[in-house]
């Protein structure tokens, strides 16, 4: 049988996340598909810790920690003195959570989106700051529970369609990928190395702590995102929307949902309005699709 995932391991057993923890899988993912030429820039967030305290590290690639808001400023500083040390074919990879993305990084990010800075940006979005406290940010999903948006006062807000934002600075691909299907998550990095500018990856990776659940179900819960639409798999490559996995044969999301502690508390009319969001937003994915193949 023809393998199709990367048997290299760049990342060591020897990390510190929690059971079940799907932002280590994406990241072991990501190095699979991206190899050893390859520097990792990692702002505040759940893997500033996970990775190991200095000088240890579970990576097997070199890797520099920077402060909250500059994860994409840093990559492109570090690109830029690649290539002046005629190495420009090494890959940057900024991994930054949600927090450090769609709230205190979208910043630096959209200034190198703008310049054109030459680097691949992951986030790998766990819905909310677990790091410090499960504290809601705006990736955090209309309905959830968190520390600071508790049952009685859920999240009230739609969450951020930022690969909708990264689209509309003209970039020339952003994607989204989940841990459930890694050989479309490696396949959309491969296609993002080879790409000028800035590259952006948007991966679903559940948190057992964060979202209530048992760490045995972590695979499960990316899948059930998927198979209910909640979280669509496409790209967009240089202004061209394709669905990279559209599901045969969908779930009902409340099956996604009531796997979660952190969607427990809502009642009949919130579920229906989650779907109801849900419905909209594959509707207009595939409208999008649909005209760029006309």
């Amino acid at each position: 049988m023809r393998l199709t995932i990367p048997e290299e391991e760049l990342m060591t057993p020897g990390h510190k996340a929690c059971q079940g923890c799907g932002a280590t899988l994406a990241m072991r993912y990501a190095l699979k598909a991206l190899g050893p030429r390859t520097v990792v820039a990692i702002p505040a967030c759940c893997w500033t810790v996970l990775e190991g305290e200095y000088p240890y590290t579970s990576l097997r690639v070199p890797l520099f920690h920077t402060a909250f808001e500059t994860a994409a400023s840093v990559s492109a500083g570090i690109k830029a003195g690649l290539r002046a040390k005629g190495k420009g074919d090494v890959t940057v990879m900024a991994w930054a959570g949600d927090g450090g993305t769609f709230d205190i990084g979208i910043q630096a990010l959209s200034g190198a989106a703008e310049r054109g800075d030459d680097l691949i940006y992951v986030c790998y979005d766990n819905e909310a700051y677990m790091n410090t406290g499960i504290q809601r940010s705006s990736a955090t999903p209309y309905g959830a529970w968190t520390t600071t948006t508790p049952s009685n006062r859920f999240e009230n807000r739609p969450k951020k369609d930022i690969v909708e934002i990264m689209v509309a600075h003209g970039i020339s691909y952003a994607a989204t990928a989940t841990i459930a299907y890694p050989e479309d998550l490696i396949a959309k990095l491969r296609k993002a190395k080879g790409k000028e500018g800035v590259k952006f990856i948007h991966i679903l990776s559940p948190c057992p702590p964060g979202w209530r659940f048992p760490s045995n179900l972590t695979v499960k819960i990316s899948r059930l995102a998927v198979l209910s639409r909640f979280f669509p798999l496409y790209e967009v490559e240089d202004g061209v929307y394709r669905i990279t996995v559209n599901p045969r044969k969908t779930v009902p999301v409340e099956e996604f949902l009531r796997l979660q502690g952190r969607f427990r508390h809502l009642g009949d009319e919130e579920i229906e309005r989650i779907k109801g969001w849900v419905e909209e937003r594959w509707r207009r994915l595939v409208e999008k699709a649909e005209v760029m193949r006309r």
